[in-house]
């Protein structure tokens, strides 16, 4: 299990990198780019974004499995502790236990001991003396109250014996019970000793266990950020470019409407001019043509108060492109050269319609 964590973060690991490595793209030329092409790196870049949350939403929900697997391995480390500090508490009880039981039957040993040698000096002098019959001793006694002596004498050595030979024996059978407890704690000693052992090398593998864990989820947070963060900055700088590129865009139409309105402002038709109004040509083609209005160019590219075409204007001596861009002025001198004294009448239509040839 742990090996299988350790290879999914480092394959997450992996993956965070290479995206944070997608994202650090150096934008070195991005004044040169236009807008298109920069909304297509934004769109990568939020792609790639995209991708990264998805990541990132992987990682979480592995760093939460792994939280949980912590604490577990925490309050599993908390228990053995306690475990741990009980089976010392037992096995300093057992090992004190060990101590007395080892002295108490030294003690034992050496009364086991003593009685022995006094019953082995007991049934040698009984083997080595002439054992005494009750006719010998009322054959030997001097009067009543020797013999009373005598045979008390007797029975108390008789006596004697037999508590020699029960003190040997309870001797004995304490030395042995002793020595049967003093190897059962011996065993449990062992028992403890081993137990302990095994316990102290389990709550050691849980803390490596935890700290590698611990380690690899940090690791993975810090990939986290790193790319995260590498993906907003690269996000912000396109979206700055395209901004700034917007806003140059955005300025040169305002200006190319301003210079248009300009334009138009510059070259509004003024009041029409009446009959008097100094014409080039007659006025009654003048009124058929503008209305004696300085007008824009028609569908045909006419304008003017003569609504001349560009060609004819340039032809017989305007400036500018078109006519009407011109002074009152010019249009009536080229106008005049137009006409030439009514030869050139046939330039205007509305010459024909009003009658003038």
């Amino acid at each position: 299990m742990r090996l299988w964590h350790t290879v999914h973060l480092r394959l997450m690991a992996a993956t965070l990198a290479a995206l944070l490595l997608a994202a650090a793209v150096p934008l070195s030329s991005i004044a040169q780019q236009s807008i298109g092409q920069l909304s297509n790196q934004l769109d990568s870049t939020r792609a790639q974004a995209q991708s990264l949350s998805a990541g990132i939403s992987g990682l979480n929900a592995v760093i939460s499995r792994l939280d949980g697997q912590i604490s577990l391995v925490q309050s599993r480390e908390a228990t053995v502790s306690s475990e741990l500090a009980t089976d010392r508490t037992a096995l300093a009880g057992v090992q004190a236990s060990l101590v007395r039981e080892k002295r108490w039957l030294g003690v034992l040993r050496a009364r086991l001991a003593r009685a022995r040698l006094v019953l082995s000096r007991q049934l040698v002098s009984s083997y080595e003396g002439d054992k005494p019959d009750l006719v010998r001793v009322v054959l030997d006694a001097n009067g009543f109250t020797d013999l009373l002596e005598k045979i008390d004498f007797l029975h108390r050595a008789e006596q004697q014996q037999q508590s020699i030979i029960t003190l040997t024996r309870e001797a004995k059978t304490q030395a042995d019970t002793a020595a049967l407890r003093l190897a059962k704690l011996q065993d449990k000693d062992r028992r403890i000793t081993q137990a302990t052992a095994m316990q102290a090398a389990a709550l050691a593998g849980m803390n490596a266990l935890l700290q590698s864990k611990q380690a690899a989820v940090g690791q993975a947070r810090a990939a986290q950020q790193t790319a995260l963060a590498a993906a907003r900055a690269r996000g912000a700088q396109l979206q700055g470019a395209i901004s700034q590129l917007q806003a140059q865009a955005a300025a040169q139409a305002a200006a190319q409407a301003a210079a248009a309105q300009r334009a138009a402002t510059q070259f509004t038709p003024p009041a029409a001019l009446g009959p008097s109004g100094g014409w080039a040509i007659p006025y009654a083609i003048v009124l058929c043509e503008s209305g004696g209005q300085n007008l824009p160019p028609n569908s045909a590219g006419a304008s003017g108060y003569y609504q001349i075409i560009p060609s004819t204007w340039s032809g017989f001596g305007g400036t500018g492109p078109a006519a009407y861009l011109a002074s009152k002025a010019e249009q009536d001198a080229v106008a005049s050269r137009i006409w030439n004294g009514g030869a050139g009448a046939s330039n205007w239509v509305c010459a024909g319609i009003v009658g003038i040839h």
